[in-house]
């Protein structure tokens, strides 16, 4: 079995702004040559999310839209008091969505659904360069 460590670099807006990563990660498996296994997917950093979603404009407004009914920025969190960067509700959300993401693949193509791809949402209150670590293991 082989254990390949790869990443991935996106510029990203924040305030929810959710990049399509799949053919990103779909690449890299490609130039790996492995042919079945699982790749995950890590973000590092505590204001950035990773999920699967149908990635289209109308899912892309529902989420955000839900993120700011469940976690609103226009509220005082407790983090902000202690760091004053008032990125709190980056904070939350994040947790909630959770930094990693596992997907099989066979036959060196990811076992995603015809709807399914893979996003990192970007909830802090600032553009931001981010590093998403990709660990294949496989053959």
């Amino acid at each position: 079995m082989n254990i390949i460590h790869d990443t991935i670099t996106l510029s990203t807006r924040g305030f929810n702004d959710m990049q399509d990563i799949t053919d990103k990660v779909s690449n890299r498996l490609s130039e790996h040559g492995l042919k079945n296994g699982t790749v995950t997917i890590f973000v590092s950093g505590s204001t950035g999310g990773l999920t699967t979603i149908e990635y289209e404009s109308g899912l892309e407004k529902d989420f955000a839209e839900l993120m700011d009914k469940i976690i609103p920025q226009d509220r005082t969190y407790h983090h902000d008091a202690r760091w004053g960067d008032g990125n709190g509700f980056s904070h939350v959300r994040a947790s909630l969505l959770g930094p990693s993401l596992t997907v099989p693949f066979v036959d060196g193509r990811m076992t995603l659904g015809t709807w399914q791809q893979i996003v990192f949402i970007d909830f802090d209150n600032r553009p931001r360069s981010r590093s998403i670590v990709l660990q294949f293991m496989g053959e």
